[in-house]
């Protein structure tokens, strides 16, 4: 059934209190449930689940992934399945709608952990207590609601502006209530296959799961003799290896250097296989290019000229040349010059973002808010963002200078730009379904850290938070539209994101100490064990180029690094400046190209193989209404989702399962 909406004429002309009476009469559905305690519980465990596996692929990758589609699927088919048994009644739209936006806010709740958090951490050597976490997130989230929910009478009741990705899980919502059902069965169908496969695969690569197997329950270290659990290893060319030690032979090289140590290997994640399938082809080939840049050409090159070697630590303990060296001791830079100037000229190359984000807080919109509110009982209560926005800005501003020790003055200076840079996340989030929180955080980082270089934390503190505000704000007004064109209550949606907030807080935190912080030797946690093979913690590593080229200056680099910082970031401005010339038609992107060498090289060439499988089979099967269109293109995003969620639960649940075993 197509979605009532008004016409181009009509959002022009009509002044926001007829569209307000508008919708209440033709969209509006009053009286059906919504906000439920199974929608509230279904919400709250989807939430939990999903937030996890945002948690574990953006350790890994550095993406945040999107949870909102996968949560409206799983429901609706978890739902269906009940309602067909006789055990419960189908989920209405609303209520699946309210579980979403749990879903969402949950899983959004992860993204300061594996980025401007553990930068913090990583820079000052300081582990922050799992309180401390907890505060700083939810006091940033409940602040991003807050400001957002003013916006949403304009950008959404008044403007009503697109919100590409609000908007497509509003399509794809009414498509599953109103007779596309089967559809719908069938992409769940997808994602429960893909994910089971997915599982299996991880189930028998995981030494935890397989310890427990073969000796806790199967005792084979009895009666087999075996000293270690058989695992399939990931990494396929172990076997290669391992039949070369004993029959002596040839080992690649790279300019002299074993490629093993340019991290050059085969892996096989399906995980990362589902990331490249979401990622496309253009963003993987970009990743990839930026691998081969660094890892293939440059870095034997830097080597061997010994900008890049081997070191004594301090303990004594030799540290030989890694992939993990490579990128601290020369690649990071060019790598954060490339993503930071890439994100700065695509922001600045949409002009129209500053100028139209400032026309939306004046105008004729914003008289009207002191007109009649024919929705003042079931909108959210401008009443408490007037009070609250204060309340957790002070209150924001006293837990970064508590917790961090950033000074008072500079906490409160950040205030404005948190503000301000909502708008325009807002409002490009309205138009794209980008939002430009990386180079918006950056331009706090450079301006804080511009006042105060000796403190990493005045830079990094302040940034997150900006980004996190800015982020969570325009997140919920893209949720917010799809429950505007589902004729939803916006009063409610907003204690949904509340309970998503806590479902992703008391989630995301314990496992991020479990996953990312174990305990070592006498109980202790060290900061060590943030950045590994298996989770290489790329946005966090770009927060922190960023802070210590804050901190030390570029002095501070040798001067292959300080050429490489110079050309990267002439090439990506470049790069970006051809593709807003040609309008997208340049298949590179600068971000990327920058984010292949941060992360592992195997990870990066995995995921170009999702990207390609997804991007040629969608070629051969590109005529709709085919069943190969029906599975590899329409089917494409359950499928990567399923490969995604199924790995990460198992790699989460491997986790715990050593941890208890140890």
């Amino acid at each position: 059934m197509a979605l009532s909406q008004l016409t181009d004429e009509q959002i022009e002309t009509w002044p926001r209190e007829r569209k307000d009476a508008w919708w209440r009469e033709h969209v509006y559905r009053g009286d059906m449930p919504q906000l439920t305690l199974r929608s509230a519980l279904t919400g709250f465990l989807l939430g939990s689940l999903l937030s996890a596996t945002a948690l574990y692929i953006g350790a890994k990758t550095g993406i945040a992934i999107g949870v909102g589609m996968t949560s409206v699927i799983t429901a609706f088919a978890v739902f269906r399945v009940l309602s067909q048994s006789g055990v419960a009644s189908d989920i209405t739209i609303l209520e699946n709608n309210c579980a979403q936006s749990i879903a969402t806010a949950a899983g959004h709740m992860m993204v300061p952990l594996t980025s401007s958090m553990a930068a913090y951490m990583l820079v000052t050597g300081r582990i922050v207590p799992w309180w401390q976490l907890l505060v700083w997130c939810a006091v940033i989230a409940v602040l991003g609601m807050l400001i957002a929910f003013p916006m949403k009478r304009r950008f959404i009741n008044d403007d009503q502006l697109p919100f590409p990705e609000g908007r497509a899980s509003g399509v794809v919502l009414d498509a599953l209530y109103t007779g596309e059902s089967g559809a719908g069965m069938a992409k769940a169908r997808l994602l429960a296959g893909a994910a089971l496969l997915s599982a299996g695969y991880q189930f028998i690569s995981s030494g935890g799961w397989m310890k427990l197997v073969q000796f806790k329950l199967l005792h084979m270290d009895r009666w087999a003799g075996l000293k270690s659990p058989w695992t399939f290893s990931q990494r396929l060319d172990d076997y290669y290896y391992g039949a070369a030690a004993r029959l002596h032979l040839w080992t690649p090289t790279l300019g002299g250097i074993d490629v093993r140590q340019l991290g050059l290997r085969l892996t096989l994640d399906s995980a990362l296989v589902g990331i490249g399938g979401l990622m496309g082809i253009r963003i993987a080939s970009s990743v990839l290019l930026g691998t081969i840049v660094n890892y293939v050409i440059l870095a034997p090159i830097m080597i061997h000229r010994g900008d890049i070697h081997a070191y004594t630590s301090p303990s004594g303990a030799l540290v030989r040349i890694s992939r993990g060296e490579i990128v601290n001791q020369w690649s990071l830079w060019w790598a954060v010059a490339m993503m930071v100037t890439g994100s700065l000229v695509g922001l600045l190359s949409r002009p129209a973002l500053f100028v139209n984000a400032w026309r939306s807080l004046r105008g004729p919109g914003a008289a009207a808010t002191r007109a009649a509110d024919g929705l003042a009982d079931i909108e959210f209560p401008p009443v408490l963002s007037f009070i609250g926005v204060p309340l957790c800005s002070i209150l924001g501003a006293w837990v970064t200078h508590a917790f961090f020790g950033v000074p008072w003055l500079l906490a409160f200076v950040c205030l404005p730009l948190v503000f301000a840079l909502a708008v325009i996340c807002a409002h490009s989030m309205a138009l794209t379904s980008w939002s430009p929180t990386g180079a918006l955080a950056k331009i706090t980082q450079f301006s804080v850290g511009a006042v105060d270089r000796a403190n990493p934390a005045s830079n990094l503190i302040p940034a997150g938070m900006t980004a996190e505000v800015a982020a969570n704000a325009a997140n919920i007004l893209s949720d917010i539209k799809c429950g505007y064109m589902l004729g939803a209550k916006p009063r409610q949606q907003a204690i949904g994101h509340l309970i998503g907030i806590l479902a992703g807080s008391l989630t995301a935190i314990p496992l991020f100490f479990l996953l990312f912080l174990p305990p070592g030797p006498g109980g202790v946690r060290s900061v060590s064990t943030l950045v590994s093979d298996q989770f290489a913690m790329p946005a966090a590593l770009q927060w922190k180029g960023v802070a210590d080229l804050i901190t030390k200056g570029l002095h501070s680099l040798p001067a292959s690094a300080v050429v490489a910082v110079a050309v990267a970031a002439a090439a990506a401005a470049l790069i970006e400046g051809i593709g807003v010339a040609t309008k997208g038609r340049l298949p590179l992107s600068a971000v990327s190209i920058g984010l292949g060498v941060v992360l592992p090289p195997e990870a990066c060439l995995c995921m170009w193989l999702g990207a390609l499988l997804f991007w040629v089979l969608g070629r051969r099967n590109a005529a709709p209404g085919t069943r190969g269109h029906a599975f590899w293109v329409q089917g494409c995003e359950p499928i990567c989702a399923g490969l995604i969620s199924g790995a990460a639960l198992v790699g989460i649940g491997d986790a715990v399962v050593t941890v208890l075993l140890t």
